[in-house]
């Protein structure tokens, strides 16, 4: 197959698979950056660990660069106003847009679904992105919160019907 080919098949085939939305947050010299995205993926229970992937063309990817702490925020659907901000501001004016507080130097959103704080362990240069490994070293979550999903570039609610399981 052609490269271009397998790139177009490559991306309808990650637009078509539900994703939970999540705005990764640091702080660098005392300045907040963050930004809404869909590639985070646990790691390990032990070390508790995850994963997220930024482009290095993103605003946010110089500061996790040089940040040891970063927040991935579990966003729910009463988040939508967060990811659409993040969506259409720059810089700072991201976070005028919800409750956020600093917790161990990093913004995390008082309202998420989850907020997993992590210590930064590893780096690596893959392609277009960076994959950023961070060991846990604070989480919170909120068991009424109903998620954030993404699927083919829009927002869909996944809790609407929960008795509808497949199987």
């Amino acid at each position: 197959m052609q490269r271009e080919l397998i790139l177009d098949e490559f991306q309808n085939t990650m637009r078509h698979i539900a994703a939970a939305v999540y705005a990764i947050t640091t702080t660098v010299e005392g300045k907040r950056y963050g930004i809404v995205a869909t590639a985070v993926s646990s790691v390990s229970f032990d070390p508790p660990s995850l994963l997220i992937c930024i482009n290095q063309d993103a605003s946010v990817h110089a500061p996790l660069m040089e940040a040891d702490i970063f927040c991935v925020n579990v966003l729910g659907l009463a988040n939508r106003d967060v990811a659409d901000c993040f969506m259409a501001k720059k810089g700072e004016d991201r976070f005028e847009i919800g409750e956020w507080a600093d917790q161990m130097g990093v913004p995390v959103l008082a309202n998420a679904q989850s907020s997993l704080i992590c210590k930064t362990v590893d780096r690596h240069s893959f392609g277009t992105h960076t994959i950023f490994i961070g060991e846990l070293i604070g989480a919170q979550h909120r068991d009424n919160a109903k998620p954030l999903t993404y699927y083919d570039r829009r927002y869909i609610d996944i809790s609407a019907a929960p008795d509808q399981v497949a199987g």
